[in-house]
């Protein structure tokens, strides 16, 4: 069990954060979906997800992802395992510059803790840590199917091809890579291995679970019941779009840096970029997502902070102009974050290597889960 060598800070009224376990963010709750149900009681319920190691994450990895796994975290019964993982090995399907990954993972992890996640509650660890992640992604890739691959996006969005696009394409052929190709499988074993019912993601991730039920029910049937069919606990959260491109996702791939909020923004930087954000010639406030996107993307962040729709805002917000929306919106997010920017900031400065600590022994425990799941495999195949 891990422990802080400082005491618990709970709430965004101290001096800078020191203390290391979990931070309580004193903030108001969200609307989310309930808890899932245990499946049965052959398989105890067991949560887990990832993200890729691209840095410190901006605010729509949050408020899609982050802020629900601390939900979870917070609500799940007792006997839930939680598992959390920087999945770095998924990284590798684009090419990599070695010193940038091994920052970008360890920025990746510290955020994983300041938002929240408790090791002493969830398991967190670096997916490379876990060699039977590989492993099960090989074993899972004798039954995968070849056809469902290839009508995936995934690997056709990383290419910039169009998603009618086939196999047949030549041009398709020479740009693939098999890491690429197979990412859907790796991920299948990063959720199989580790027995998991319940899978927290995004809509535009539901095709991946998917394929991840799909493969774990042909292995069962060819070799026995051994992998529980993972379900998905959908995200309350709407797409967080780009406040340069509003018709676009944030994303850290847009070359304008005022497009995204990162978690660690300081106040100015948030209320900069927020004051920015594009809107329309139209100085009023009104929610319509087709018409207006701009000013409709901004109502929908305020509403994750707020808890209010965004046609309960737009009414509050009619006789007012855009500046003040922009100003409240921009407040909002910087009370918010402001505790996660400490509390990583502190993390990152720590000369303890409590982040290492914590990795190892997420590492550990993650391991000795796998290997439950492998031994089962290994036998059911007379390996």
């Amino acid at each position: 069990m891990l422990t802080s060598p400082l005491p618990l800070v709970s709430c965004r009224n101290t001096p800078p954060i020191k203390a290391y376990q979990r931070l309580t963010i004193c903030s108001r709750r969200w609307n989310s979906v309930p808890a899932p149900k245990a499946t049965s009681l052959a398989h105890p319920r067991v949560i887990f997800s990832g993200i890729q190691p691209t840095g410190v994450p901006h605010l729509g990895n949050y408020l899609g992802a982050l802020r629900e796994w601390v939900r979870l975290q917070d609500t799940a019964p007792k006997d839930t395992r939680l598992l959390f993982s920087i999945v770095d090995l998924h990284a590798l399907t684009v090419p990599q510059e070695a010193r940038q990954l091994k920052t970008w993972r360890r920025e990746g992890f510290a955020t994983l803790l300041a938002v929240g996640l408790d090791p002493s509650r969830a398991t967190v660890f670096y997916q490379s840590a876990v060699p039977a992640h590989t492993e099960l992604f090989w074993i899972l890739s004798t039954v995968a199917s070849m056809g469902y691959l290839s009508r995936m996006t995934q690997w056709k969005s990383k290419l910039d091809l169009p998603e009618d696009i086939s196999l047949e394409d030549s041009a398709a052929r020479s740009k693939l890579r098999l890491g690429l190709f197979s990412y859907p499988v790796l991920q299948a074993a990063d959720i199989l291995v580790h027995r998991a019912t319940h899978v927290p993601v995004g809509e535009d991730q539901r095709q991946h679970l998917e394929f991840c039920r799909y493969t774990a029910n042909s292995f069962n049937h060819l070799y026995g019941n051994i992998f529980p069919p993972p379900e998905a606990i959908i995200s309350p959260a709407k797409r967080v779009m780009s406040l340069k491109e509003p018709t676009l996702k944030m994303s850290k791939s847009h070359t304008d840096k005022r497009s995204r909020i990162l978690l660690t923004d300081s106040t100015e930087d948030i209320h900069k970029k927020v004051k920015s954000a594009l809107t329309d010639s139209d100085a009023s406030v009104s929610y319509d997502p087709v018409h207006r996107p701009g000013v409709s993307n901004l109502l929908e962040i305020l509403s994750h902070f707020d808890g209010r729709s965004c046609e309960d805002l737009a009414e509050e917000y009619k006789s007012s102009s855009l500046q003040s929306l922009k100003g409240h919106l921009g407040s909002q997010i910087s009370l918010h974050l402001e505790p996660i920017r400490e509390r990583y900031l502190s993390l990152i400065a720590d000369k303890t290597n409590y982040l290492d600590v914590v990795a190892e022994e997420g590492a550990r425990t993650a391991s000795a889960n796998a290997d439950i799941t492998m031994r089962r495999v290994r036998k059911a195949l007379g390996l």
